[in-house]
């Protein structure tokens, strides 16, 4: 058996985190590395290793990240705006094998992000 992500330890509370909401598809937590005032993680419960590997059959829990991720935002209160971006692999800066939707905002985001 594979080991766990991280993400899958917090989703089965074996290490500690700053959830903010859960539902039956995700969970959403705080980054504990923000880049932003606003920095959470909206998390698929599904363990899906990258983006490259959302199959077709996984499209209503992509929708589900993305719509989820705009709930929060309005929970959180950015309505100036926020970021919302997925890395992947390595060279994209994804550094937990776990899909994983970044929401960013509080603060004017400057572009190019890196």
């Amino acid at each position: 058996m594979a080991e766990k992500t991280l993400f899958e330890r917090i989703i089965d509370r074996e290490i500690p985190a700053t959830i903010i909401y859960e539902d039956d598809q995700c969970i959403v937590f705080r980054d504990i590395n923000p880049q932003a005032p606003t920095h959470v993680l909206v998390v698929p419960r599904k363990p899906i290793p990258t983006m490259d590997d959302v199959s077709e059959d996984d499209a209503a829990l992509a929708s589900h990240l993305l719509m989820t991720a705009k709930k929060i935002a309005a929970d959180e209160g950015l309505a100036n705006g926020y970021r919302i971006v997925i890395n992947c692999g390595a060279d994209g800066g994804q550094s937990v094998d776990h899909l994983h939707v970044h929401l960013l905002g509080g603060r004017k985001l400057k572009w190019p992000p890196g």
